[in-house]
């Protein structure tokens, strides 16, 4: 501003003088001084206007450089911030699966425990059932008994005795029959084994000898 301040005051004295001139007051060396003293003064104006404006750029990328690590610390600053809200919403995120993981096994284990207590439920549904019959059957043969002779009471527990020995033999024979057959399918299976590696041993031997 100052300096386009000086460049126009050169120009108003050098059209001042001008005017002079041609109007005869002034002589013709005192103009070439003045057009002289106003060229100098112009290119030392132009000079320190380069200097300004210089100046003024390097102060303009001072303050550039200035903002622009003020919004990179800012940029870090909030990136780290937000870095550390992330870390927080994944922990709690992690809490809150191990939390459902923990209430998924409670669930299950409630519907295991309910499920076991509606079968002993079940079971002890059909115990009593059983008692029940027995208890019936039981009072029956004892209304039968009643009516019997003492000779009649022996034969009929006689016979409920031989078909209760017939039962658990015929049980006990079957249990011998599925140990047997298990022991059996298990020799099986191992004879089968055996004879497969066997069988491999000597068709590895025979390809050792071919190649050989």
């Amino acid at each position: 501003m100052e300096i386009t301040i000086a460049i126009a005051a050169t120009a108003f004295v050098i059209a001042f003088l001008l005017g002079l001139a041609i109007r005869g007051k002034i002589g013709a060396s005192k103009l070439a001084k003045a057009e002289e003293l106003a060229a100098k003064i112009i290119k030392e104006a132009e000079k320190e206007a380069q200097i300004k404006k210089k100046e003024a750029l390097l102060e303009a990328k001072d303050e550039w450089y200035k903002a622009k690590a003020n919004i990179e610390r800012e940029l870090q600053s909030k990136r780290q911030e937000f870095q550390k809200t992330e870390k927080r919403l994944q922990n709690r995120e992690s809490s809150l699966d191990r939390k459902v993981d923990i209430l998924n096994k409670k669930e299950r284990e409630t519907l295991s425990r309910e499920k076991h207590l509606k079968n002993l439920e079940r079971n002890l549904k059909t115990r009593d059932a059983e008692l029940e019959r027995l208890l019936s059957e039981e009072n029956q043969q004892l209304e039968r008994i009643s009516g019997m002779t003492p000779e009649e009471a022996k034969n009929l527990l006689l016979q409920n005795l031989e078909s209760q020995a017939r039962q658990q033999a015929a049980q006990m024979i079957k249990d011998i029959k599925d140990k047997a057959l298990e022991t059996a399918e298990k020799e099986a299976k191992n004879i089968v084994i055996s004879a497969i590696q066997r069988c491999a041993a000597d068709h590895t031997v025979d390809s050792t000898v071919s190649v050989v």
